[in-house]
């Protein structure tokens, strides 16, 4: 089956719509015309105006002025219309041609491509919603673009590092002792905490990871995270000391208590890793609905600069130091999805040299 354009689409019905305004036209005159001037004829001679025998050659005259009249206003006012329909059809239609073209680029890998406005409101419009939809689909494709190339660049130090121990081993250059195999597990547990990682934030970015909402008491499980980070710095020396400042009477929130625990270790290692010494506060507090939480370090801190990019999946600040300590750039962005599918809000604040605060707040219990 043959598509017809729509601009011929257009242009046949306005010429459709003129045709049958002729034709209606055309007939109610040739029916009503002839026979007022009949009556007119007879309202003279009743007058006294003898023009009985001229009669019937006055009606031919008349009606032959009149075919002459109907047939040339139908061709100058048929060529009139059918010309403004033709103008109006292709006026209608340039936009969406030129928005047919535009997707074309589109599709074809250019993403800056954008639909110029119009002076018709619905096209404008339609015009708007695909500029809108070009943008968000050309941030998803950057995004999709960093990933990978943060993806890679995660995967291949520790691989590389892998293979080689792993070649050094196969020709004797690298004699296996138990350092060696405790260093190819660090890196393939890297490995791994990388695979879960990106795989737990994708389920949060779909939706698949369930919130199991309850009433929660912050200050027991605070307790219970910071004696665990307590009990692993007794093995280590120059730690930063971990200090807990609850807020009296702090009420309960609603929230899902393995995740909200799981916020709070991400934001506590984070805090360990840039923290040589000092202090890192924990502190908790109301305000209206919103019970607040807030990690406190005396770190190396984060430039005013990357602040907007710290809940980023890969960002760091400095990519050599992070990766030594072994995390996987994910760890913020996890928290920062957490926190809002638990309807709360993460934010954080810090100066070079003199550390940072992560805080975010969940709703109160009702």
């Amino acid at each position: 089956m043959t598509k017809v354009p729509l601009r011929t689409r257009l242009l046949i019905s306005h010429l459709t719509v003129m045709a049958v305004a002729i034709i209606a036209l055309a007939g109610i005159s040739r029916l009503s015309t002839p026979r007022y001037f009949v009556v007119t004829l007879e309202r003279l001679e009743g007058r006294g105006v003898r023009i009985q025998q001229m009669r019937g050659q006055i009606l031919e005259s008349f009606a032959d002025a009149w075919a002459r009249g109907m047939v040339w206003s139908v061709l100058l006012g048929g060529s009139a219309a059918g010309g403004i329909s033709y103008l109006l059809s292709r006026r209608i239609i340039r936009p969406l041609t030129r928005m047919e073209q535009i997707t074309q680029r589109f599709a074809a890998g250019d993403w800056g491509a954008r639909v110029p406005p119009s002076d018709i409101p619905e096209l404008h419009q339609l015009g708007h919603s695909f500029n809108r939809m070009a943008s968000d689909l050309e941030q998803v494709e950057q995004q999709r673009r960093d990933l990978v190339s943060d993806l890679s660049h995660e995967l291949r130090t520790p691989l590389t590092i892998v293979r080689g121990y792993l070649e050094a081993l196969t020709d004797q250059k690298l004699p296996a002792t138990p350092e060696t195999y405790a260093r190819l597990l660090r890196e393939t547990q890297r490995l791994q905490r990388l695979v879960e990682d990106l795989q737990e934030l994708s389920k949060l970015e779909t939706g698949y990871l369930p919130i199991q909402r309850q009433p929660v008491a912050l200050p027991p499980l605070i307790r219970q995270v910071t004696q665990r980070f307590r009990d692993q710095q007794q093995l280590e020396s120059e730690n930063p000391q971990i200090v807990v400042e609850n807020s009296p009477n702090l009420p309960t929130i609603t929230a899902d208590p393995v995740r909200t625990e799981q916020i709070l270790v991400n934001l506590l290692s984070n805090a360990l890793k840039y923290t040589d010494r000092g202090t890192i506060i924990i502190r908790t507090w109301h305000q209206d609905q919103q019970v607040w939480l807030a990690v406190q370090d005396t770190g190396i801190g984060i430039a005013t600069d990357d602040l907007p990019h710290v809940f980023e999946r890969f960002w760091r600040a400095d990519r050599s130091r992070n990766r030594r300590s072994g995390g996987t750039g994910i760890g913020l962005a996890i928290c920062k999805r957490l926190v809002e599918l638990q309807g709360g809000t993460i934010h954080v604040s810090s100066q070079l040299n003199q550390g940072s605060t992560f805080k975010f707040w969940l709703p109160k219990a009702t």
